[in-house]
């Protein structure tokens, strides 16, 4: 018989320390970087909020300011989020960085998650009708296994 005695609880060690939340603008996706937010602070990870600016070959064939436009959105996504942010100073502390880079989502949160060694990865659900057909970014991310995947409606 053992005698000693049990290990100490530890509360909120087991969590995920980065939590990645991918947005686009869309309203699904402002809602799934609130939740990863809630989760990230509850959990007191590092929130990375990563925005994959879409690469539109034929955009570019046909001579359109198609980067400047992506940097653009993603200008004005990172302007929301500091906004946001500022809001709930001292009332929810979060730690929170933001990442943008070019590719298509799927690719892209896949390397971000990679890269930061993300434990969880939280996206919105499609608004795309097309997406039921071809399977979006979140169907995708889910097939993939790397990661827990939560899907924000």
């Amino acid at each position: 018989m053992d005698e000693r005695e049990p290990a100490p609880f530890e509360r909120g060690t087991d969590g995920p320390k980065v939590i990645v939340a991918g947005v686009d603008g869309s309203d699904s996706s402002w809602r799934a970087a609130a939740y990863a937010t809630g989760l990230a602070r509850r959990q007191n990870a590092l929130l990375a909020i990563v925005y994959v600016q879409p690469v539109r070959a034929a955009g570019t064939a046909l001579g359109a300011p198609v980067a400047e436009t992506t940097e653009e959105v993603a200008e004005e996504l990172m302007a929301e989020i500091r906004t946001a942010a500022e809001r709930v100073r001292g009332i929810y502390d979060v730690r929170w960085e933001f990442h943008t880079l070019r590719g298509d989502a799927y690719n892209g949160l896949v390397r971000a998650a990679d890269e930061l060694r993300a434990d969880a990865v939280v996206v919105g659900a499609s608004e795309q009708a097309g997406h039921r057909i071809v399977g979006s970014v979140a169907v995708r991310l889910v097939k993939a296994g790397r990661w827990p995947v939560t899907v924000v409606p």
